[in-house]
């Protein structure tokens, strides 16, 4: 455990950081104070990083939190490290508050502890200045948790999450991506080696970052992008036309005379290299005390709406993108519809980009998004009644303060993926094969976005591999597919970018999944150190009944 010391350096770091609630009374509004961004660097002085940790968790998603909680729980040591400036919590503390879920009976242990804490997060009438928890219901399900919240709120229940689980956190410390990673003869890891030269030693290490690059630079074997469908036998693999019905679908008429989009394509289920696009998950409100206003990205690029403004020529509705309520005003916007907030197609050498090339990626995309919020609130080839419908739209004052109200976490559906003794595939999803050594449940629909565009035999710009394909229940995980083959690395978990086809991680890739993946890594990794095995080799049955000791659902 970690000493009296360290403890009381990261409560009095994170107890810097402070929420100021709001009246409930609507009069009161402009009196409401943000929550900072509770996740500061720490400074390296404040962390021993010469000492062998029991385990590294690379990556400050809800997933390494998680994974370093139950570490921490179970005696042992930990440290989290979180690689970039994006917020603690990836998508959970940045505008994805509408939570991917169908069951809520699937949310066991650390992570129903999580929904819970947001409910008395929301039962404190100070935490709302308009309306109160009685009124409403539709943000929970009956029960004891609540699953629909504003980032700020997920911010308040991981700060103190972190606090009351004295986990230190390295910040802003990333992977170098050439020579990273230290392995021994039995294809152990020893130590990973930051940018700055830092060298940080594990027994067990857990890669929870969205993009997979600890596991990688491991020489784990992965892939990126979509199967074909014979490789698993799958329906929804590979190349997916969509109907001229389907809402996601650009109408006929849309022309292109340029060289940017493929034209046609190949047959239904061919494989390719594409992933589907990303966006930031959006909160914005309409509540004008509390709103501020789009303003011209200084990069504004007319042409990135080219095929916007020839859709609105036809386009009868107003909307754009999804506006799902969330608590006090606000909202999770995520993309919806034809063109709406995913920059489709720009996204394609994220997963193996080095950092410099994601930074430029990242900010295309946040360019592009802002650039559309503002031109469909103000550009002269919107409709009037487009304009006016945005023109109430807005970023909150209280979200995201420390950058300039937007999240700073872009949402990375899908990167690299690893492939281990155990693929996680559509059968899976569909309960034609049950997982033999389940450690979470998924149970979301098999759900892509928009892959790319291209050019068809008409002429017309259209859109393809979007899907949505249910899951008739929901269906366990096998904890074969969160740790590499065993000839590649021995003491290496990977919760996030785990084993699974492209299908298959369609539905697993949602945040309270990830949660509870975490933490059955670290209740593994704690149980591989006292039984002195690999991470392939300890036996399940051991792990099975720990997890059920913690309340996780098997």
């Amino acid at each position: 455990m970690y000493s009296l010391k360290l403890r009381l350096i990261t409560v009095l770091v994170f107890c810097s950081f402070f929420y100021l609630s709001c009246s409930k009374d609507n009069d009161d509004l402009l009196n409401i104070k943000p929550i900072v961004h509770f996740d500061t660097t720490t400074g390296v002085k404040d962390i021993d990083t010469t000492k062998e940790y029991d385990v590294v968790v690379y990556g400050g998603t809800v997933s390494g939190i998680m994974a370093a909680a139950e570490v921490i729980k179970s005696g042992k040591s930990v440290l989290l490290i979180k690689p970039s400036n994006t917020a603690l919590g990836g998508m959970t503390a940045n505008g994805l508050g509408a939570t991917d879920i169908l069951n809520n009976s699937i949310l066991g242990g650390l992570t129903r502890d999580f929904y819970k804490s947001i409910k008395g997060y929301y039962s404190n009438s100070n935490s709302w200045f308009g309306g109160n928890s009685g009124g409403y219901a539709r943000y929970t399900y009956d029960g004891d948790v609540m699953i629909w919240f504003e980032p700020k709120a997920a911010q308040y229940v991981l700060r103190d999450f972190i606090i009351n689980n004295a986990i230190p956190i390295l910040h802003n410390e990333r992977l170098d991506l050439d020579k990273g990673v230290t392995k021994n003869d039995l294809n152990a890891i020893t130590s990973i080696k930051m940018e700055s030269g830092l060298k940080i030693k594990g027994k067990m290490f857990i890669d929870a970052t969205y993009e997979g690059d600890l596991m990688a630079k491991a020489g784990v074997s992965y892939t990126i992008g979509r199967e074909s469908n014979s490789q698993y036998n799958e329906r929804t693999s590979g190349v997916q036309r969509m109907g001229n019905n389907d809402r996601n679908q650009l109408p006929d008429g849309i022309k292109h005379f340029g060289t940017e989009f493929p034209l046609n394509l190949p047959g239904n289920g061919t494989g390719d290299k594409k992933i589907q696009a990303y966006c930031y998950r959006m909160c914005l409100t309409n509540e004008s005390r509390n709103r501020i206003q789009i303003e011209k990205p200084v990069d504004y690029n007319e042409d990135d709406y080219n095929i916007l403004f020839e859709y609105l020529k036809t386009y009868e509705g107003s909307t754009f993108f999804d506006l799902v309520p969330m608590p006090n005003y606000k909202t999770d916007s995520n993309n919806s519809g034809p063109i709406s907030t995913d920059y489709v197609g720009k996204n394609y050498k994220y997963p193996d980009a080095n950092y410099a090339e994601r930074e430029m990626i990242i900010a295309d995309h946040k360019r592009y998004q802002i650039g559309l919020l503002w031109t469909l609130a103000n550009h002269p080839k919107v409709p009037a009644r487009i304009r006016d419908f945005y023109k109430e739209w807005g970023l909150p004052k209280d979200e995201f303060v420390d950058t300039g109200n937007w999240p700073n976490q872009l949402y990375i559906r899908e990167g690299r993926r690893m492939i281990s003794e155990y693929v996680m595939t559509e059968r899976n999803c569909t309960g034609q094969i049950v997982a033999e050594r389940p450690v979470a449940f998924g149970d979301y629909a098999m759900d892509s976005h928009i892959v790319q565009r291209y050019v068809d035999n008409n002429g017309n710009i259209k859109n393809e591999g979007q899907f949505m394909a249910r899951t008739p229940k929901p269906y366990p995980i096998d904890y074969r597919s969160i740790v590499p083959k065993k000839a590649q690395c021995i003491n290496l978990f990977v919760p996030v970018c785990l084993s699974a086809s492209r299908t298959a991680y369609s539905s697993i890739r949602m945040e309270p999944v990830y949660m509870s993946l975490g933490q059955a890594a670290g209740a593994a990794a704690v149980l591989a150190i006292e039984n002195g095995t690999t991470v392939q080799d300890l036996p399940y049955d051991i792990l099975r009944s720990i997890l059920l000791e913690k309340k996780m659902v098997l």
